[in-house]
């Protein structure tokens, strides 16, 4: 399997995606101030198998229909989009939040759990 490439900035539509999950466990405010956040937070990276562990999600299946989508991009030579996340909060035990991404992550744990995947992480204030 090729190297996971990644592009330098999230792509448009991943806000949005990001807002319509975000909305099922946020109110819309905190939504607004989330999606604000993530918009300034600078690229930083954190390992496949770190961001699942933290998130406390299983690793999806490579026939997944869009783990297997994001690989074929990965065999291809074709540039993931970036990860947004919320992060989680230990004292409340509050896991992090893939606000988008997650077959993305999962896809680039099947090619090496220590891929470095950039993201953008916001705190909720």
């Amino acid at each position: 399997m090729a190297e996971v490439k990644w592009k330098s900035d999230p792509d448009a539509h991943d806000y949005p995606a990001a807002s319509n999950y975000l909305s099922l466990i946020l109110q819309a405010g905190e939504v607004t101030a989330v999606l604000e956040a993530l918009h300034n937070a600078p690229l930083v990276t954190q390992k496949a198998k770190d961001i699942l562990r933290a998130a406390r999600l299983p690793v999806l299946p490579p026939d997944d229909i869009h783990v297997s989508e994001d690989l074929d991009k990965v065999k291809h030579g074709q540039s993931l989009s970036p990860i947004l996340l919320l992060r989680g909060r230990f004292a409340s035990d509050a896991p992090l939040q893939i606000a988008d991404g997650y077959h993305r992550v999962c896809a680039s744990y099947h090619v090496d759990p220590n891929t470095d995947i950039p993201c953008r992480i916001a705190d909720l204030a």
